[in-house]
């Protein structure tokens, strides 16, 4: 079990737990290596699920009886603006889908999170989920056998972003999103709805057949078909060659959304109001696991991109963190634009071999090796907030908590990351500050710049 304070906020004593079995990693950790294999077939689609009200900054309230699932809150963002959103599917008529073979060109959902005006307010909040890919996601997630099937409301988990909301005036900053290995798009709601606060166009990306399940307009849903893919390539011993077809739809994903949000008049998916605000001169991305190695790549890859933070991604076709072999291209050149590498404990360019790589083949740009001390790989994505919450109302094994989210509290551990990514983006998109937290050794302990 975890202590919880009387705010609701869990806490896990340093060092209760090691760091258990590495996680399994997928071009940068694709944590489907395992959890795949082990989960549970995806259950039919569920009715819509009713959205909860109440704070978005306080704990879950819903007693676990066993009868009622818990309902969870996520953190208030940081900045001044309300955030608004709109979602989008967009079609590459010129690309098959890689995954599903066939004649079907590859689809995807993309959400724009955007500051917005004061009337924000009166317009809905998004569902982190919707209720089909919440029924998905409760079957089928990377938290393994910690949350038990059925326990928990995810279709009725609340973000910050107001659905349609007017976009604030003035021309908007663009950073894209991309989230780990069997995560949806909206489990980085924490720090994107944050960024949008803070005056940032944030794009999120699902990658279609990764996640549990996406679902476009009309209901339509694509599920997840990593397991079979998984188990083939073991079956042909094909791992490598695996990773490197997921990391390459990655990037290939990243690379036709920015040429779809490039897009002028009545060819723009975007709505009137968010035509004229982006401004993709001022591109940077981001993301987790194998997100951040997405990030990273992409920016090799696309000039696009003028900066990117990776967070606890592995950068090479492996599925241990210290194993040099199989490189990326952004492993064996290097990157000539900033790129900030945000780790949990244990994890530096200095035991990660894809991230030495990468900074020894790296000349003449901002480069910066931060850990998060206590942290674990789950910490920054929205786990960092819900598997505290799930803790105390579900009486999680404080063991699997630890190894999940790590013992920074949760609160400083989020704090932490808004920060450095903001400060991170404000310098290379905005031209402010030095890229990372003022005073950071004294406002972010939890915070250690490595060597």
């Amino acid at each position: 079990m975890v202590t919880c304070e009387d705010d609701g906020e869990c806490v896990m004593a340093e060092g209760a737990g090691d760091r258990g079995a590495r996680r399994e990693v997928l071009a940068g950790a694709l944590v489907l290596a395992g959890a795949l294999v082990a989960a549970p077939a995806l259950a039919g689609c569920a009715p819509d699920a009713a959205r909860a009200g109440g704070s978005a900054s306080g704990p879950s309230h819903a007693a676990a009886t066993g009868r009622q699932p818990v309902r969870l809150t996520l953190p208030v963002p940081g900045g001044r603006y309300p955030v608004g959103t709109v979602s989008l599917r967009l079609v590459d008529r010129g690309r098959p889908d890689p995954w599903v073979g066939g004649r079907a060109r590859r689809e995807l959902m993309v959400s724009v999170r955007y500051p917005a005006r004061a009337e924000a307010r009166r317009y809905p909040r998004a569902p982190q989920m919707s209720a089909r890919e919440a029924t998905a996601f409760d079957a089928l997630n990377n938290f393994g056998e910690l949350v038990p099937r059925g326990k928990v409301a995810w279709g009725a988990t609340l973000t910050a972003a107001h659905e349609g909301a007017p976009v604030a005036a003035g021309r908007l900053p663009v950073v894209l999103y991309s989230p780990g290995a069997g995560d949806p798009r909206s489990f980085g709601s924490t720090l994107c709805d944050d960024l949008a606060s803070r005056g940032y166009a944030v794009v999120t990306v699902d990658h279609t057949y990764e996640a549990p399940a996406v679902e476009f307009p009309g209901g339509r849903v694509a599920r997840s078909v990593m397991r079979a893919e998984l188990t083939k390539a073991q079956k042909a011993g094909r791992i490598t060659q695996l990773l490197r077809k997921v990391s390459g739809v990655r990037v290939a994903d990243t690379r036709f959304v920015l040429d779809e949000l490039a897009k002028r008049g009545d060819r723009s998916p975007l709505p009137a109001g968010l035509r004229d605000a982006l401004d993709l001169r001022r591109t940077g991305m981001f993301g987790q696991s194998a997100g951040g190695f997405t990030a990273a790549q992409a920016m090799h890859d696309d000039p696009r991109i003028r900066a990117a933070v990776n967070m606890d991604g592995v950068m090479g076709y492996t599925q241990r963190d210290d194993d040099p072999s199989n490189p990326s291209t952004v492993g064996r050149d290097g990157v000539d634009r900033p790129l900030l590498l945000m780790g949990s404990e244990g994890d530096t360019r200095h035991t990660v071999a894809s991230w030495d790589a990468v900074w020894r083949h790296s000349r003449g740009t901002w480069l910066r090796d931060l850990t998060l001390r206590g942290g674990r790989h789950a910490g920054f994505t929205d786990a960092q907030a819900l598997i505290p919450q799930l803790a105390r109302d579900l009486h999680l094994p404080r063991k699997g908590v630890v190894e999940t989210v790590g013992t920074v509290r949760p609160a400083r551990a989020i704090a932490a990351e808004r920060a450095c990514v903001a400060a991170f983006f404000d310098r290379w998109l905005r031209g402010r500050g030095d890229g990372l937290p003022a005073g950071l050794p004294g406002r972010y302990p939890e915070l250690r710049v490595e060597p």
